[in-house]
């Protein structure tokens, strides 16, 4: 007597065509990849009207409100934007293209200089976190005590030196 599993094996080879074409459908969705684009992009048409020379206020009309600026010495506008690139939707996008615009101002309020920075200039600020990376090695507590750095009762000490008597 002969058996016939022809049935069983169709629903087999369906399932399996089902699930193949479900997870290549899947992985076609994730490898899309995607470049996010963030901050302010000057172009040489809007950077014409505002030339060495010109007033604060002519600045901010023409370029808008920068991303940041600084007062240390003199006044400086900064103007940044960059170009992030991630091969799949769920990881860390990777920083592929930086450029700051500086626009420098002297006493009077007027444009000093102009300068155009990019990542080869100095270190990529990181506009997600707000952060810039910087040397040296972050440890623990443990990990200064183990290696001697740290001294437990500091923070005491610390503490009880300045309360007032």
């Amino acid at each position: 007597m002969k058996r016939r599993y022809f049935g069983t094996d169709m629903n087999l080879l369906r399932s399996t065509a089902i699930a193949i074409t479900l997870s290549s459908a899947l992985l076609a969705g994730c490898q899309t990849g995607e470049v996010l684009n963030q901050g302010y992009v000057v172009d040489q048409q809007t950077l014409a009207l505002a030339p060495v020379g010109s007033s604060r206020e002519q600045v901010l009309l023409s370029l808008g409100t920068p991303s940041t600026t600084a007062t240390f010495d003199t006044e400086v506008f900064y103007y940044i934007s960059q170009k992030r690139s991630r091969p799949v939707a769920f990881m860390k996008p990777k920083l592929i293209e930086q450029s700051i615009l500086a626009v420098y101002f002297n006493k009077d309020g007027n444009v000093d200089r102009l300068a155009n920075y990019t990542m080869k200039d100095g270190v990529p600020f990181d506009m997600i976190s707000r952060t810039t990376p910087t040397g040296g090695v972050e440890q623990t507590f443990l990990g200064q005590l183990l290696k001697g750095g740290a001294d437990p009762n500091a923070a005491i000490r610390n503490a009880l030196s300045q309360q007032p008597q």
